[in-house]
């Protein structure tokens, strides 16, 4: 027993690091991450992928588009289309998935005005002609009416990135203030909204916003049935429509309270229940943030899948038949890729949002939301419970053979436990948590006796020696258990530094002086490394790689780099100085610096290892340092870098799109520790970043003006005169509108 109670202590306090995660004590992001793609994969693996009657999308597609012209159309083709929708398709009711927050102004009739009153304004039969007009003129009121006293719901958004502005009217809200009051709820909350036209919204039936939740992997997955907005509360598009399409029953907060299996301190919202007459109660289940999960039924296809689509274009030109269209719920929006509603979702990276929508309605009708209620947590808790102590109590005393049968069987009672509750009783429940708690017991369990109790203190140091310093490998010892190889992922930082122009210096010396140059340049820095507590991982050429925050813990291991690579510099610079006494060429090196998730541990080949990092914060370092030759600076360090290191003064150089990421990236290149850089580079700095926030607002002469002021103040900084060019060349083909001041780099 005594000799088990290590690995049973172990098996616990994993059992309560993710207890505490589940119970919302902390949360640990790869596990989120991980129950999310649990979540997507039994979704895709469950959707019936089968078309849904009762819903159809009418597309403003690139045929539409083709036909029509661009976006926005002329309101009174929407009200022939509205006209249509209703006395020859005689459908049930539509929903726009657009808002409307402008006039339309495409007939003229703002311009004929003008004329009216200036001009013509003495021309009888010019002003006769135009009252005449006006009402064929008037789109806005064309489409007005043709909505009016049907079963029109229109769509908007909320925001909360545009402080706090609004746009048009909003709808009444469907509770009022306070109808949640003394409920943990925690509603999605926006300080502004783009609403349609006051008109439009007077003579809709109703509106609903058309904002979704997606998660920190940028997934669509939930779409709150109603958001907080000045107290009061607003349902979403797909509720609206629901709601509509039953004659606009009122929504009652669904509690569990009266359930006698419910804690009586349990008091959260389960659902929206809208009483339907003659059909009882038609129940919407919400999660903790009053959202529900979409129940995807397909991978999204417009021309045939989960959903019938029709060109809109279709519809205005009478190419579809009647009777197509008869009783069903009509959606309008766009699949276009100009027009921009596009969502990544667990089934597409590209999804029309307009179909998010569809699903919903029909989840809603069909019974086939899934749940995710509060009390979900207090399932997972459980189930934590009873893997952690069933196995962490019983695996100490089982022979390999037998605690290999054990832990199988106790996952597959897991996972068909979890796919019954999903499949049969429409509940999510979360799964990673238990499952990698079963993982990390059977593996604490299985790797003990090889790294925990076989592994001692000389090992380690012949294993990490080569790597770290000799004062890290003194700390590693005195806990070796602490410490190993093995394959894992952290936020570390690495950092790549290379000799520029290095061929034509080998070129220029003697093989036994390029020997001694390249082995006293590579001691020196190997030894700045090494004081600041990195990790060699190896020598290329002349390049160096080096990393922080492995084997050993460190805190401030994007600090310690960025120092390091400011060390690195200066010692550059004395090392010129013994080169320059010998007749040898001055040396100019490039320092990239990127942090973030690596895997780090012993890589390789059978035939050869190597303790090392790898990732694509790893690519993105190796990157940065080919960028500081473009850039004419020694050291470039990425955002994440930058905004974990403090006391340091950095010049941000620009946004950048490198070779093989799809997301653009801040980078910045630290100057020198604070106190330590003098006034004039300061006001270098100042100048320079307004400059850059010119430029990237597209302020072409505001920027060319400070960066004018900045080339006589300093006219050495290749920066300058590169952005010098870069304007120019704007000027001649300016950047698209969602440019975003983002450089491209093709190459490594």
């Amino acid at each position: 027993m005594k000799q088990n109670l290590p690995r049973i202590v172990l098996a616990l306090l994993l059992v309560v690091l993710l207890v505490a995660h589940a119970a919302g004590v902390f949360r640990i992001g790869a596990i989120d991450r991980l129950d999310q793609a649990i979540y997507d994969a039994r979704l895709r693996a469950t959707m019936p992928n089968t078309l849904d009657p009762h819903v159809v999308i009418l597309d403003i597609d690139e045929k539409s588009l083709e036909e029509e012209g661009h976006w926005p159309w002329g309101r009174d083709k929407l009200a022939r289309i509205i006209d249509k929708l209703f006395t020859v398709h005689k459908i049930a009711i539509v929903g726009f998935d657009i808002v409307w927050a402008e006039r339309d102004t495409s007939s003229g009739l703002a311009h004929l005005d003008e004329l009216a009153k200036g001009e013509l304004k003495d021309d009888a039969g010019f002003l006769t002609q135009l009252e005449r007009l006006r009402p064929s003129l008037d789109f806005d009121h064309l489409f007005v009416e043709s909505i009016r006293n049907r079963p029109v719901v229109l769509g908007y958004f909320l925001t909360g990135d545009r402080q706090g502005r609004k746009s048009g009217l909003l709808p009444e809200p469907v509770l009022p203030a306070g109808t949640f009051k003394n409920r943990p709820i925690q509603f999605t909350l926006w300080d502004g909204y783009g609403a349609n036209l006051p008109e439009l919204e007077r003579a809709a039936l109703a509106a609903g916003h058309f904002n979704p939740i997606a998660d920190n992997d940028g997934v669509v997955r939930r779409v709150p049935m109603l958001a907080e907005f000045d107290g009061k509360y607003y349902e979403s598009l797909s509720l609206a429509i629901v709601r509509a399409l039953f004659g606009s029953p009122g929504i009652r907060p669904g509690y569990p309270e009266d359930a006698a299996w419910v804690p009586r301190t349990y008091s959260g919202l389960e659902s929206l229940d809208l009483p339907v007459r003659g059909q009882g109660i038609l129940r919407i289940p919400v999660d903790r943030n009053v959202a529900t999960l979409v129940p995807y039924r397909g991978q999204g296809n417009a021309t045939g899948g989960s959903f019938r689509y029709i060109s809109l274009t279709d519809v205005l030109h009478d190419r579809v038949p009647p009777g197509e269209l008869t009783d069903k719920i009509v959606l309008i929006g766009t699949t276009a890729l100009g027009l921009l509603d596009l969502r990544s979702t667990p089934v597409s990276e590209v999804y029309p949002g307009v179909e998010v929508h569809a699903n919903l309605i029909s989840g809603m009708l069909d019974g086939t939301i899934k749940e995710a209620p509060d009390y979900t947590l207090g399932a997972e808790v459980v189930m934590l419970l009873l893997v952690g102590l069933l196995l962490g109590l019983a695996l100490p005393f089982l022979s390999v053979i037998r605690a290999v049968l054990f832990s199988l069987v106790a996952a597959l009672l897991l996972l068909g436990f979890n796919f019954f509750a999903y499949s049969k009783l429409n509940l999510v429940l979360p799964l990673a948590s238990s499952l990698l708690l079963l993982v990390a017991i059977f593996s604490l369990n299985m790797i003990y006796g090889y790294f925990i109790e076989s592994r001692g203190k000389r090992e380690l140091a012949g294993l990490f020696g080569s790597y770290v310093p000799p004062k890290l490998v003194e700390e590693m010892s005195r806990d070796p258990r602490a410490y190993n190889m093995e394959g894992r992922s952290e936020e570390l930082t690495v950092m790549f530094a290379d000799v520029r122009g290095f061929t034509t210096i080998s070129e220029s010396l003697k093989p036994k002086d390029l020997s001694e140059y390249i082995n006293e340049y590579l001691t020196a820095m190997s030894l700045i490394i090494q004081n600041y507590r990195g990790t060699l991982d190896k020598y290329i050429g002349d390049a160096i790689m080096a990393f922080w925050g492995a084997p050993v813990a460190e805190a401030r291991h994007a600090q310690l780099a960025v120092e390091t690579a400011l060390a690195m510099q200066g010692e550059v610079a004395k090392l010129n100085e013994k080169f320059q006494a010998r007749s040898w060429p001055d040396m100019q090196i490039g320092v990239g610096v990127s942090t973030g998730m690596m895997s780090v541990g012993d890589m390789g080949s059978k035939i050869r290892l190597a303790y090392t990092v790898m990732g694509d914060a790893v690519n993105l370092g190796s990157r940065l340092e080919g960028v500081t030759k473009a850039y004419g600076v020694g050291i470039i360090v990425s955002e994440v870098t930058r905004k974990a290191v403090s006391a340091i003064v950095f010049r941000e150089l620009d946004r950048i799109r490198v070779k093989g990421k799809d997301e653009p990236i801040g980078i910045f290149e630290p100057i020198g520790r604070e106190g330590e850089v003098d006034a004039a580079k300061l006001d270098e700095l100042k100048l320079w970043h307004q400059a850059l926030k010119a430029y990237r607002a597209q302020q072409w002469d505001q920027a060319e003006l400070q960066l004018f002021n900045l080339q006589r103040l300093a006219p050495g900084v290749k920066l300058y005169g590169i952005f010098n060019e870069r304007i120019a060349r704007y000027r001649q083909s300016p950047p698209p509108e969602d440019w975003g001041g983002v450089m491209n780099f093709t190459e490594k």
